[in-house]
């Protein structure tokens, strides 16, 4: 992230530097030098900022549809994901969100990847869910997610993280009402015996989200 990007985020939420300052625990001085790329920007502001703002060329480029799924691992381990924490550079900055939308969007995602996303609901469970779900919404893979907060809450749940349940409790209420009849998979080619397969024995709440996957909690490496 840039200093000019800092400076754009600062004023699209209407902030002087000096209430800036305030708001991220920084100084004025420093704030400024960060603008004028004086000095680096802060991980922890970068993060702040990525979640506010989706939109934002924050370990991806402003379209999110720019971005190749293979880079899925390396932005997963920037967000320190444990299974991929190796591919990501110290000062990589991923958006949670962006990331979720471009694995939600992938046609065929790999399954130590999907296995990550429950992850990444749970551990980031204050990410930008507005911009998240429109995005969802347009490219109709709401189901995806929907199943996918589905999982993150279980896991919360057995964390006893009672703050991210809560919200993901929130987040499915939202998706259960675009719910869509189309059958769907989590990024994978299916044959037509793998399909009549998997519409025996998937989970409850996959059927629930007419999605075709053997992905269960329990098969989370990472999850609990």
């Amino acid at each position: 992230m840039t200093g000019t990007q800092v400076k754009a985020a600062r004023e699209r939420l209407g902030l002087t530097q000096q209430q800036a300052a305030r708001r991220w625990r920084l100084s004025q001085t420093y704030v400024s030098f960060v603008e004028q790329d004086k000095r680096p920007v802060p991980d922890r502001l970068a993060h702040l900022l990525a979640r506010a703002e989706p939109q934002m060329a924050t370990g991806l480029p402003r379209n999110a549809s720019q971005a190749s799924p293979d880079e899925l691992p390396r932005l997963l381990g920037a967000l320190q994901y444990p299974g991929f924490a190796y591919l990501g550079a110290p000062r990589d900055v991923a958006n949670p969100a962006a990331v979720m939308l471009l694995a939600l969007r992938a046609p065929v995602v790999p399954a130590r990847v999907t296995e990550a996303l429950p992850w990444l609901l749970v551990t980031y469970a204050d990410l930008a869910w507005d911009w998240l779900l429109d995005q969802a919404k347009l490219a109709n893979v709401q189901n995806r997610l929907g199943y996918l907060v589905d999982l993150a809450k279980q896991v919360a749940e057995q964390r006893g993280q009672a703050e991210a349940v809560a919200r993901l409790v929130e987040v499915a209420g939202e998706l259960e009402d675009a719910r869509l009849a189309k059958e769907d998979t989590l990024g994978r080619g299916l044959t037509d015996v793998e399909r009549q397969h998997l519409r025996t024995h998937r989970s409850p709440r996959a059927a629930h989200w007419n999605l075709l996957t053997s992905l269960r909690v329990e098969d989370l490496r990472y999850g609990l």
